[in-house]
């Protein structure tokens, strides 16, 4: 079982920057393949970007290849999404989610977090 908060939303003017902390709890949280998912008011929810467990291997989608950047701290628990060149069209909930056992470009993930806002004004 793994339980993930994520931090570090909020409001920032277009072509800003904004990094974005997702805190795990659990032993075995270098185990996990962790990524990081959106969902903008109205559609459906967007995989964003996947870490392997070590942290040696990263996946983008390719809409924010580029800006964004996932990384991973197993010494702290968390992950983070740091994003760039934000565009108005980034805005939506952003949520961190967990998955073991398969590959990195899987899109299944079995543990979510409550999600945080992300707010880019033109």
């Amino acid at each position: 079982q793994v339980q993930l908060v994520e931090s570090g939303g909020g409001l920032v003017q277009a072509g800003g920057s904004l990094r974005l902390s997702c805190a795990a709890s659990g032993r075995t949280f270098s185990s996990y393949v962790m990524g990081w998912f959106r969902q903008a008011p109205g559609k459906e929810r967007e995989f964003l970007a996947a870490i392997s467990w070590s942290g040696s291997s990263t996946y983008y989608a390719d809409s924010v290849k580029g800006r964004f950047t996932i990384s991973r701290d197993n010494a702290k628990n968390t992950v983070y999404l740091q994003m760039s060149s934000l565009k108005p069209e980034d805005t939506a909930v952003y949520y961190c989610a967990a998955q073991w056992g398969r590959a990195l470009r899987s899109y299944e993930y079995d543990y979510w977090g409550q999600g945080t806002q992300v707010t880019v004004s033109s």
